[in-house]
């Protein structure tokens, strides 16, 4: 198309205002001239106007679409994590161990203990013991800390530069020194400093944490800083974050504060990378580097106050938020959100004894079964009735105080019988190597026995200010979307800030467009400082800054230089891909259950559904509440006379994942649909985080779940399992193994002769192992992974 320039246009004009006049017999004359240009010309910015507002109305539906996709997926995974969570809980709660090494394995799965070597980890021995090689070429601490010790470390991470494992853990001792000695809801005045910066969840993003400091200053007695949770998980570089900010808390004490997140918990770790990346970054130390961090997160204060008026937390609150006993209560005993741990006495554990001897039509049945009650329909709620506890020593009735050394010795002779016992029944006396480490578990026991448990009351209290989320509506419900915490309303932020006499609620825990957004009246502001949190382009960052006034000033940002290089239509178009990619991996992974929702729609069997059909299955399988209409034209390319031919749809959602693994569709759509969790339920394993389950810890674990599925299963047979996942046969089974094995039984399950399932090839050694390698022991066919599939608690 040619294109005129305005010259020629004006003087084409003018020639048609010409013939105009001739035609009408009129004289031209200058302001008719100028009337017409005039009147031209509003015409055409009235067009330009209009179709602009409708360019930009599309973008901002589609970049709402695709915001709506990220939500609803990040949400469904949380809700997958508690499910998990509380699936291994009951597991656990309602099994008794039938020897002293079951009842460590279990009490370690979940918990993580105060031994004698965790309390002693202030001591100099734990780091000092390790040596920096003369090549290690990675910034050095010395301590007391200074800031030009700290500006080096940002300056070193920036380069890519890794931390040493001896400089991470003494990093890390001083940092809980310091923390101990917080209160649980801090205080900060504007009194002493020039302004307060209010950062948000930074998720591992290190860029996002250097871009802070650049644009507004490094940390300093006149610039002080405090950090909402969610250090860690999701980005790769979170351990660098959690050496940053604990220097510079250190260097800074008065000026610099942290606040706990949802993340700040070992359980999540798990499951969102931050216990991977220790364990990829740090392999010899990375376990006790955890170890430590585990107890560090419960340090970490839950709150923070700004001249008495403006309150900082992570989450939000709830209609029994109470701020003084938020004050009082001990934060080191909630050691993970995820779960409320129960004691149990004497009595308890007798009555569990005897219920475990009892047949299997008296066994208790868990939550994910159509009968169960005994668990809470809202995974992070407690129920009144509390399930006995395994793993806790039972000769101590808990309602009757004694010393800590008394209480300590008792429970290790309640070990010490229970070893006596066990090995009376097994006819042969213990093995020497036992025997050597029996003591040192003992005191695990007996020191996870001596700690005080939080209440419910203290429990759902630090639950709903880390995980809740506000809402427009009025009230105060359950936050089902998440699976934790609650919906909070106007009308519980406006009576929790009457009561307490603040003016300002400032959270976190959302990702928004903008990286920040009022509600409630402007009263509760999100703050979000992880720019491109989704895809590049999705997000900005944000953080708030607070003056003497407590007037909230918001500064954006954008991290990744690439985005100012792109257009707002090329950034959506971009992160509506990524969405749009994720979204067809999630119909993939259930399109066996959309399939039967699409032949239930289809009664008379023609192979096609109308696109409200359509609509309406697919949300009944994933339950995303996306608009499933809007985004038809992205997800569904051909249709037939109105209608889709869901058969072929389902196939074409298949081809671009077969083409990457030569793997049938069905067993490939159950890995896609439980991996998160498969992987989830290995590490949770793998509780000394080495890296692999040896095979004691999968003996311990899958006695767990035959003792739970009433399969008669002897030890051996459990060994010869566990030796035939473990392809390479190192005597370990890794995260790839383990995987494999759930693929190899699943194909075998669904495939019915097993002679037909094709081979597997370990590339590490060219083996070709048949998929019936995986059930040869025998007796333990029934008691394969595949009864973990069929009962894995996923949530689209």
């Amino acid at each position: 198309m040619r294109i005129l320039r305005p010259r020629k246009l004006t003087e084409l004009r003018l020639h048609s205002w010409s013939g105009h006049f001739q035609a009408q017999n009129q004289t031209p004359d200058i302001l008719s001239i100028v009337m017409l240009v005039a009147q031209s010309s509003f015409k055409a910015a009235a067009l330009i106007q209009r179709w602009y507002r409708r360019y930009m109305a599309r973008l901002e539906m589609r970049r709402h679409c695709t915001w709506s996709i990220f939500q609803s997926i990040e949400y469904a995974g949380q809700q997958d994590q508690v499910k998990l969570h509380n699936f291994f809980s009951y597991l656990v709660d309602h099994f008794t161990p039938s020897s002293h090494n079951e009842r460590v394995f279990l009490t370690r799965m979940f918990t993580e203990q105060r031994s004698p070597q965790d309390s002693q980890m202030e001591n100099c021995g734990d780091y000092e013991s390790i040596e920096v090689p003369d090549s290690y070429t990675g910034p050095r601490l010395s301590f007391p800390l200074l800031p030009d010790h700290a500006t080096a470390l940002v300056e070193a991470f920036r380069q890519k530069q890794r931390l040493h494992a001896r400089y991470v853990l003494n990093l890390l001792h001083e940092a809980r020194k310091h923390l101990v000695q917080l209160p649980n809801i801090s205080r900060v005045s504007t009194c002493y400093s020039e302004e307060i910066t209010v950062c948000g969840d930074l998720h591992g993003q290190l860029d996002d944490l250097i871009f802070i400091f650049y644009k507004n200053g490094l940390p300093s007695p006149e610039r002080a800083y405090v950090f909402n949770g969610d250090f860690v998980d999701r980005g790769k570089d979170s351990v660098e974050i959690l050496m940053i900010l604990f220097a510079f808390m250190l260097v800074y004490p008065k000026e610099f504060h942290l606040n706990r997140g949802n993340h700040e918990d070992h359980m999540v770790n798990l499951r969102y990378g931050f216990t991977k990346e220790v364990m990829h970054k740090y392999k010899i130390h990375g376990k006790k580097i955890l170890k430590l961090l585990q107890d560090v997160f419960c340090w970490l204060p839950l709150a923070t106050l700004v001249d008495e008026k403006v309150l900082i937390l992570h989450g939000g609150v709830s209609d029994r938020t109470d701020l003084e006993l938020l004050a009082k209560l001990d934060r080191h005993k909630i050691v993970s959100t995820m779960r409320y741990k129960t004691r149990k006495n004497k009595k308890q554990a007798e009555e569990k004894g005897k219920a475990n001897q009892m047949g299997s039509a008296e066994r208790p049945s868990p939550w994910f079964l159509p009968q169960s009650r005994s668990l809470p329909s809202s995974p992070l709620r407690p129920s009144t009735h509390k399930a006995p506890r395994a793993g806790r020593s039972s000769s101590v009735p808990c309602g009757v105080p004694l010393d800590p050394k008394e209480l300590s010795r008792r429970v290790r002779h309640s070990v010490d019988l229970e070893l006596e016992r066990c090995r009376q029944q097994a006819g042969f006396p213990a093995i020497k190597e036992k025997e050597e480490h029996s003591t040192s578990e003992s005191d695990v026991d007996s020191d996870a026995e001596e700690q005080p448990e939080p209440t419910p009351e203290e429990w759902r209290q630090v639950v709903d200010i880390l995980w809740s989320d506000p809402m427009a509506q009025e009230g105060c419900r359950a936050n089902t979307v998440r699976g934790g915490g609650c919906y909070f309303g106007p009308n519980v932020t406006e009576r929790l800030l009457q009561k307490y006499n603040l003016q300002l609620l400032i959270r976190s825990h959302e990702c928004k467009p903008e990286g920040y957004e009022f509600c409630h009246g402007r009263k509760v502001l999100t703050i979000f400082s992880a720019s491109n949190y989704y895809e590049v382009g999705s997000n900005r960052g944000a953080y708030v800054k607070l003056g003497p006034d407590l007037t909230p000033h918001i500064m954006q940002f954008q991290a990744n230089k690439a985005t100012h290089t792109l257009t707002m239509r090329q950034r959506i178009s971009r992160v509506e891909e990524s969405a749009l990619r994720a979204l067809r991996e999630k119909l993939f992974a259930h399109s066996s259950d959309i399939l039967v929702e699409f032949k239930k729609r289809d009664k008379d069997e023609t192979g096609l559904i109308t696109l409200s059909d359509w609509a309406a299955a697919v949300e009944s399988v994933l339950h995303l509440g996306l608009p499933w209409r809007m985004l038809r034209p992205q997800l569904v390319s051909s249709l037939t006379d109105s209608k889709l031919a869901y058969k072929s749809w389902l196939e074409n959602l298949a081809k671009e994942k077969l083409s990457q693994q030569n793997i049938q569709s069905s067993l490939l759509e159950t890995l896609y649909r439980n991996r998160s969790n498969l992987e989830t339920i290995f590490r949770i394993i793998d509780s000394d985080h080495s890296g692999s389950i040896s095979l004691d810890e999968f003996r311990h674990t899958w006695k767990l779940f035959s003792s739970h599925m009433n399969i008669d299963i002897t030890d051996d047979c459990i060994c010869d399992l566990a030796r035939s996942i473990d392809f390479n046969k190192d005597g370990h089974i890794d995260i790839n193994e383990f995987l494999e094995a759930f693929r190899l039984v699943e194909q075998s399950c669904s495939g019915g002769d097993v002679s037909d399932c094709p081979q597997v090839t370990d590339s590490s050694n060219g083996v070709h192992t048949k998929a019936s390698s995986v059930p040869v022991a025998q007796g333990a066919s029934e008691a394969m992974p595949s009864s973990l599939l069929e009962c894995l608690p996923y949530s689209p």
